[in-house]
């Protein structure tokens, strides 16, 4: 059984399922994919993903703004207190830095990375965190912010060892993606091997980031098992260890 502990299923295309959520659920149950945290990109589109999801028990959900989102809707914590008021909302985010996408004076980001860290220690509710080409002053805020309260996730994990071992002192775990499957993503294979066992998560990010052997094509939560079979690959075991592995470390972390 696996645990797709990143996905945008508001996102992805259901075409190949009828264009029927349930068509695509029943999909998932078949393929042995347990239970899914489906991630908020923006409160634009939240009240849909909400809606979208509320019949199953075995999806959860985050609720936050992407750094590289602009809302009309301006953030503030006490609507995202409300909006996290919600028995299937687990996790605050996704939230963090982005210099990738965004450039120029970005206080703005950083003072909405500093809102949802907030509201997520108000809460006790993990952190989901997104990082590009922004790690070091992301965990920069993590630190100063205290984020070590209430840890999370550092999600489709892009980084270094260096960087991975600095999140695990904050107490977060780390997540990979499809980017592990990826033949030039050798710094992130290194630090699959390294961390340690009640650490590590695993997602897909789809509709985005599909794993080898669908690169280029849309993702789904279907695909988290090629995740995982890198990863066991790298780390030297099968694939019912790192499915079982992924799955405590998933309810360790959210308290199921």
């Amino acid at each position: 059984m696996f645990i797709d502990s990143h996905c945008h299923l508001d996102r992805i295309d259901l075409s190949p399922y009828q264009n029927d959520f349930a068509v695509f659920m029943r999909e998932a149950e078949q393929q042995n994919i347990q239970k899914m945290l489906c991630i908020a990109i923006d409160l634009d589109a939240y009240p849909a993903m909400v809606a979208l999801v509320k019949d199953y028990p075995n999806i959860f959900l985050s609720v936050g703004v992407h750094p590289n989102v602009e809302n009309k809707i301006k953030l503030t914590e006490a609507h995202l207190l409300k909006l996290a008021d919600n028995d299937k909302v687990i996790a605050i985010g996704e939230t963090g830095l982005d210099y990738f996408r965004s450039s120029g004076d970005l206080d703005w980001q950083h003072q909405r990375f500093k809102t949802h860290i907030q509201v997520a220690k108000k809460l006790k509710k993990p952190l989901i965190i997104h990082t590009r080409e922004a790690g070091h002053d992301a965990l920069d805020v993590l630190k100063k912010e205290g984020a070590d309260e209430v840890g999370g996730i550092i999600h489709c994990f892009t980084e270094d060892w260096e960087f991975a071992e600095k999140a695990l002192e904050l107490n977060f775990y780390i997540s990979f993606s499809g980017i592990v499957t990826f033949k030039n993503a050798l710094a992130i294979q290194i630090a699959a091997k390294k961390i340690p066992e009640d650490k590590f998560l695993i997602e897909t990010d789809s509709p985005y980031l599909t794993p080898v052997p669908f690169r280029g094509k849309p993702n789904y939560p279907l695909y988290v098992h090629y995740v995982a079979e890198k990863l066991a690959l790298l780390r030297g075991v099968d694939v019912k260890t790192i499915a079982k592995q992924s799955t405590a470390n998933f309810h360790t972390l959210f308290g199921m």
